[in-house]
């Protein structure tokens, strides 16, 4: 299909317009990072990276920092077992109500988080009687994180076929021995990519961590959300909001390689 010189221009237009909306705030966040007026005078008269300094030294911003970490490995581990093993079940076998359980596993990533949040909530401490803390918070990112890794397993094993796994098996090999030998490492990239994105998703959650996190868990987006409109924090805050917008970039972009170097044949 080709399109006119004028619909191009209004499409690129378009295209500027919307990725101006969503990184202009991002480049300014991370350019007020290094701003050294504590009122965030823009533009900004001298830079410096003294606020980063007092980052690295603070107690609180370290402590979020480690639960980010905990809960979005966590998370991805079990992502990573429950959504390939579902994955497995729903390619593989025939069974009634099969599409309804693929419909069920991918629905939590397209519910409002705050809906999530409040079912997971009262889930924890009214029907359960738990306290939320570390625990609670995992098996929340662990619901929409798992659709992520299901999704990358079942679009690999529909594309792999079952002719591989067949041939080892007609030559002797167990169904251990092919999953090891023959299953996984032609399902790696998709894993590895699933598991990158399922990891960046979680880090930087904030609405379901809300309503699961008990008194003493602080992930780093909750952090910023509770030191946001404190004057003293606030340099401190742009230099953990840069960081938090940094360190979500490099996963996600590394699955989005891996997906597009699986898709064109490429091996991991």
């Amino acid at each position: 299909m080709t399109i006119s010189k004028s619909a191009r221009l209004a499409l690129a237009a378009l295209l500027g317009i919307g990725l101006a909306f969503i990184y202009v705030p991002l480049t300014v966040v991370i350019i007020n990072s290094f701003n050294a007026s504590r009122t965030f005078s823009w533009p900004p008269t001298e830079l410096t990276t003294k606020w980063w300094a007092k980052a690295i030294e603070n107690t609180g911003v370290r402590e979020a920092l480690k639960w980010s970490i905990i809960a979005g490995l966590s998370a991805t581990v079990i992502a990573l077992l429950l959504g390939t093993a579902l994955a497995f079940a729903v390619s593989r076998y025939e069974f009634f109500g099969r599409e309804v359980i693929s419909l069920l596993v991918v629905l939590p990533i397209s519910l409002p988080g705050v809906v999530t949040g409040i079912a997971l909530n009262n889930a924890f401490t009214k029907q359960l009687g738990m306290s939320t803390g570390l625990i609670t918070v995992v098996i929340g990112h662990a619901t929409f994180c798992i659709v992520v890794v299901y999704n990358n397993a079942l679009a690999r094993l529909r594309r792999m076929g079952t002719s591989l796994q067949e041939a080892s098996m007609d030559l002797g090999a167990n169904g251990i021995t092919t999953f090891r030998l023959v299953t996984l490492p032609n399902m790696a990239s998709a894993l590895v990519a699933g598991g990158l994105l399922a990891f960046g998703l979680s880090f930087d959650e904030i609405v379901v961590t809300t309503f699961t996190a008990g008194p003493g868990i602080q992930t780093l987006p909750l952090w910023i959300y509770n030191n946001l409109f404190r004057p003293n924090q606030a340099p401190i805050v742009n230099v953990v909001a840069a960081t938090l917008v940094l360190l979500s970039i490099v996963p996600i972009y590394l699955s989005q390689r891996l997906s597009s170097d699986s898709s064109t044949g490429g091996r991991f």
